[in-house]
């Protein structure tokens, strides 16, 4: 019903996160004005404006993709209320209901997805360094 709207939320705040770090590398010289990491990322680790744009990206994807399934099976309109579960009062319950499990869990698996792969690109940037090194 409404459940990429939880998503949604989460991806307009790490949006604003991610502009906010980005300004902060920026004036430290870690990314340019685009974004691309400046400094080694074996070395340094990988910028958090990266991390950050990868989380960005996964949400943002979801809840488009699942805007476009909600709107396929007719529970979001091109017109007020545009979701189908606020033209009857007695299914809001419902659709709160659902945006509090179904909307939470897909945006927690998210995050935790993401903070995996971010945990798992750091290690093998660090195992990279360090072979390099033993191999030098």
């Amino acid at each position: 019903m409404a459940c990429f709207l939880v998503g949604g939320g989460e991806a307009i705040v790490v949006t604003a996160v991610r502009t906010a770090v980005k300004k902060s590398e920026v004036e430290r010289g870690i990314v340019d004005e685009q974004g691309n990491q400046l400094t080694d990322p074996a070395t340094n680790g990988i910028c958090w404006t990266r991390k950050l744009s990868w989380l960005m990206n996964m949400l943002w994807g979801g809840v488009i993709l699942l805007c476009i399934e909600h709107i396929w099976h007719g529970e979001v309109v091109p017109f007020p209320p545009f979701l189908t579960a606020m033209e009857d009062p007695t299914e809001i319950p419902v659709m709160l209901s659902e945006m509090g499990t179904v909307g939470v869990g897909m945006a927690v698996l998210v995050t935790v997805t993401w903070l995996v792969v971010t945990f798992a690109a750091d290690a093998a940037v660090k195992h990279s360094l360090s072979t390099a090194i033993k191999g030098a």
